[in-house]
């Protein structure tokens, strides 16, 4: 079976400025924060305040990171985006996917590509990304992933989670492929499973 290259990064093992406390945390608060700096950035703020106006929200909310962020507003929050920007849901969630791992995520939290040299080994090491960033914060709710390779190529990865998130799983192992310059196919092919397909390896 094919596997990651054994590097992971902790609290404990990470270099300074982000060991130990500093080690940085992945929230739910970092979806909404990521979508408003993805709008606004590339639509303007007005899109943003209208999509918030939509979802039932202030226009000019606040987001902190100490908010209690659910799932069901960042899906409100995905939803008034589409109707505002005049986009498909699989069309957000690539926009979104591809955002957060080659924009936001490389910025804010770096460290978790640190030893990373493949798509394949960085989606190997997810489980481990969320058990670390979670882990000392409250009633964190992390999404897991069961992985089946179907052959040396295929992996399907099942999505554990309540959220109902998995368009936007698609959208993020699609944007990991890109950061890694690698043509993965990407497919829905359940409510909570999703199959990649990496470019053959001579």
């Amino acid at each position: 079976m094919p596997s990651g290259n054994g590097l992971s990064s902790s609290p404990s093992n990470n270099p300074e400025p982000h060991n130990g406390p500093r080690f940085p945390k992945v929230t739910a608060y970092d979806n909404v924060r990521a979508q408003h700096k993805l709008v606004t950035e590339k639509f303007g703020k007005d899109k943003w305040q209208e999509s918030l106006a939509k979802a039932g929200m202030d226009r000019d909310a606040i987001f902190l990171a100490t908010s209690n962020v659910d799932a069901q507003l960042t899906m409100k929050a995905i939803a008034s985006v589409c109707e505002v920007l005049g986009v498909t849901p699989v069309q957000a969630a690539d926009a979104f996917g591809d955002y957060w791992v080659n924009v936001f995520a490389s910025k804010i939290y770096a460290v978790h590509f640190r030893g990373v040299t493949s798509a394949r080994d960085f989606l190997l090491k997810m489980n481990e990304i969320h058990r670390v960033t979670t882990a000392t914060i409250p009633d964190a709710r992390p999404p897991r992933f069961a992985y089946d390779w179907t052959d040396p190529n295929t992996l399907v990865m099942t999505y554990e989670s309540q959220r109902g998130l998995i368009d936007i799983l698609v959208g993020l192992i699609k944007g990991v492929g890109r950061r890694f310059d690698e043509d993965l196919r990407v497919s829905k092919v359940g409510t909570n499973r999703v199959q990649v397909v990496f470019p053959a390896t001579a």
